[in-house]
């Protein structure tokens, strides 16, 4: 229950921030531009608090419902723009009502909200930078037999340091930019004794998308190296009876060193009745134990563990200087930017299956994780969610501000406004993709959480 109310709390906090930022891009642009605000509101449906500005003419409302927000103009929308509707207003509200604003002030009201959340997550990653964040290094801490790594010279203990000329100081990083290189070769440098080498090697492409695996381990072969212990023994298991002990550390399985839980796993399922050989590190003292793992309905081996994994070589804190960081800010930005847009595409394509596509359930489950983590996870789940509200909001949607300025650049071709009918229609459209698209993300958060 404590986890529960924890991912609630992380997940409202998380929404009605980044929301509260994106609605606030839109107020302040039009305030600023001197056209009348009437309402901004916090979230849908009833309002839980709400209160008038010092001149009373904005009316600030939180609402019960924190998945959304809006900021309510003067003459925004349709049934206001009827003919007459305008010639109802006093002069004074004529001059501030928002659809008689000349094109680029309602174009930039339109694009300062997803402006704001880009900003939000330039600064957020420049904080992130600052504060230091807990990275694996790329320290290779076990390179496959016959591997790509392995015929190219790469050895255990070998720190990569850059690819293709650009520093890395984490593992993550050094993925995302060979995740780019997949299909071609890579120029990595290489730390060894102190001593920096230059390594060629060749990516072939894949049948699944880089975006879907792990470069550095199943298209190069080399990992961070894993220890693999068992985190807990279910009583009465094949496991307790060949005697595992939690704490034990998995050195190998029917002769086949451990690099990850996967590893074991496959060959448990494999070998259901059948007698399986693990070496365990216990102490000091190496152990070899003989289990028989059961079989489930599916006809898989089971032995009743629960393993966990940590790298060999831990991990660092790396920070960055005021400079540094100022500049991790927009290139951080800008290639999630990229990232988003490039999954949007390959979604559209099929080439990724929209199966990976995640709704409320799969945020609030991240926001709850990465709060426990501490401030600088929190934080960099808050930049990269923002970039996404950013990126999906100038998607040309009607009802979205991509699909306004799509509206805006056809009023400026026509040469004269376009017509309500117009713009009721194609907005109902649009909403019923956006729901369509919410229902859908929904769907797919309910699907893994009956999976497991």
């Amino acid at each position: 229950m404590i986890e529960i109310l924890h991912t609630t709390l992380a997940f409202v906090v998380a929404i009605a921030l980044l929301i509260a930022v994106h609605e606030y891009g839109h107020f302040s642009v039009a305030r600023r531009l001197g056209i009348k605000v009437e309402k901004f509101s916090i979230g849908f449906g009833p309002a839980l608090f709400s209160w008038r500005s010092r001149d009373g003419e904005v009316q600030y409302v939180i609402a019960a419902i924190p998945l959304g927000g809006y900021v309510k103009m003067l003459g925004e929308n349709p049934d206001e723009q009827e003919e007459g509707s305008a010639g109802a207003l006093s002069e004074a509200d004529r001059k501030r009502a928002f659809n008689l604003q000349p094109v680029w002030k309602r174009a930039a009201v339109a694009a300062a909200g997803p402006a704001y959340n880009f900003f939000f997550a330039i600064f957020a990653y420049m904080v992130v930078a600052w504060l230091g964040q807990s990275v694996l290094p790329t320290i290779i801490g076990h390179v496959a037999p016959a591997s790509v790594a392995e015929q190219s010279g790469m050895q255990v203990g070998d720190r990569v340091v850059a690819i293709q000329g650009r520093e890395v100081h984490s593992w993550q990083q050094m993925e995302e930019l060979l995740k780019h290189r997949v299909g071609a070769d890579a120029e990595l440098q290489i730390s060894r004794d102190e001593q920096l080498t230059t390594v060629h090697v060749q990516l072939p492409l894949q049948e699944k998308d880089p975006l879907l695996i792990d470069v550095a381990g199943q298209v190069l072969g080399f990992t961070p190296g894993l220890l693999v212990s068992v985190e807990d023994v279910v009583v009465d298991s094949p496991a307790q009876n060949a005697g595992l002990l939690k704490g034990d550390v998995v050195q190998q399985i029917n002769g086949r060193e451990v690099g990850n839980v996967n590893q074991f796993i496959d060959q448990v399922k494999d070998h259901a009745g059948q007698t399986v050989a693990i070496v365990v590190k216990r102490g000091q003292t190496l152990l070899e134990l003989q289990v028989i793992p059961d079989e489930d309905q599916n006809k898989q081996g089971r032995i009743g563990v629960r393993l966990s994994s940590q790298a060999v070589h831990g991990t660092e804190l790396y920070r960055m200087s005021l400079g540094e960081g100022i500049s991790y800010g927009f290139v951080r930005t800008w290639e999630m930017t990229a990232l988003t847009l490039g999954v949007f595409s390959k979604m559209v394509t099929s080439t990724i299956s929209p199966d990976n596509l995640g709704g409320p359930i799969a945020i609030a489950q991240l926001a709850g994780k990465t709060a426990e983590m501490g401030l600088v996870y929190f934080l960099s789940f808050l930049a990269l969610i923002s970039v996404n509200l950013g990126v999906l909001n100038l998607l040309p949607i009607p009802v979205l501000d991509g699909g306004l300025l799509v509206y805006l650049g056809l009023e400026k071709l026509r040469g004269k406004a376009l017509s309500p009918k117009f713009l009721e229609i194609t907005q109902f459209i649009g909403l019923v993709l956006i729901i369509s698209l919410m229902v859908f993300a929904f769907y797919n958060d309910l699907s893994r959480l009956f999976r497991g």
